[in-house]
């Protein structure tokens, strides 16, 4: 669902029946009723309009420009971030884009690799989805037997220990933790190895070679090679390509609600 079409619309309208009110109905009830009571005899549509511009204002605003909350609907980058949780989106990490048609026009920066990010699904741009940033533009990524390999340097990585939460996943996966351009993040590896199966006719994919356990991709211009925490349950950058820099919606940063686990709140970093 497009929320920031749906506010924009509101506003619009309600911004509209405002103007309308005070330069041509107020005008028309004062003439009726007096100065004192034309504001008593507001109808209802009028009234609500009023009463919810400022505050559509607000969230439009905020959800456009400044942060934007979005739910966690799957695993697929657990353990950091599980099934449920609510969490928050910085919508000017990486510069101002004008909403509904998502052009950038303030830049202030570019993903990162490390960045938990947002973005609208290259498949089907009607759904979000959050990933690891793992390739910027010009990188060349190769993930071999499950190991991540940026530039032709493997990625430092290091046992954790088995992780032990069935409600969010199964198979007995191991937890490792994993230290990319700085940023040191637990992931995530089931014991069978993976397959890829790339989708056919997705854009940018003769840039990538593949084969049973190894993908190798050089990253566009534009592009950003992104990657699920929890790397055998992830559908990424390994199978459809990559992310066009206009589908990027924002970085992730904070959980601030869990209604199955309170603790959670505030545990992303």
């Amino acid at each position: 669902m497009n929320f920031a079409l749906i506010f924009l619309i509101l506003l619009i309208v309600t911004w509209t029946i405002k103007l309308l009110d005070k330069w041509v109905l107020k005008p028309r009830r004062i003439a009726q009723y007096g100065a004192q009571e034309a504001d008593t005899h507001r109808s209802k549509i009028v009234e609500y309009a009023i009463s919810f511009f400022p505050i559509i204002l607000v969230v439009f605003v905020v959800r456009s420009f400044i942060v934007e909350p979005f739910r966690i609907p799957s695993g697929s980058m657990l353990p950091t971030l599980e099934s449920g949780d609510m969490i928050l989106v910085n919508k000017f990490s990486y510069g101002i884009r004008l909403p509904v048609i998502d052009q950038k026009v303030i830049p202030l920066g570019d993903p990162e690799r490390g960045d938990v990010v947002v973005f609208r699904y290259p498949v089907d741009p009607s759904i979000d989805y959050i990933k690891r940033v793992v390739g910027v533009p010009g990188d060349t990524i190769r993930y071999e037997n499950k190991r991540l390999i940026v530039n032709g340097e493997l990625v430092p990585m290091k046992d954790v220990g088995p992780f032990v939460k069935p409600s969010q996943q199964a198979g007995n996966p191991m937890r490792y933790t994993e230290n990319i351009n700085g940023v040191e993040h637990d992931l995530l590896l089931l014991p069978h190895q993976s397959i890829f199966r790339p989708m056919i006719n997705f854009p940018h994919l003769d840039n990538c070679s593949y084969a049973e356990t190894t993908v190798e991709c050089k990253v566009p211009e534009g592009h950003y090679f992104m990657v699920g925490d929890n790397r055998d349950s992830s559908q990424d950058s390994r199978y459809w390509g990559f992310v066009p820099d206009k589908y990027i919606v924002g970085k992730a940063f904070f959980i601030w609600m869990n209604f199955g686990e309170f603790s959670r709140i505030g545990s992303f970093k």
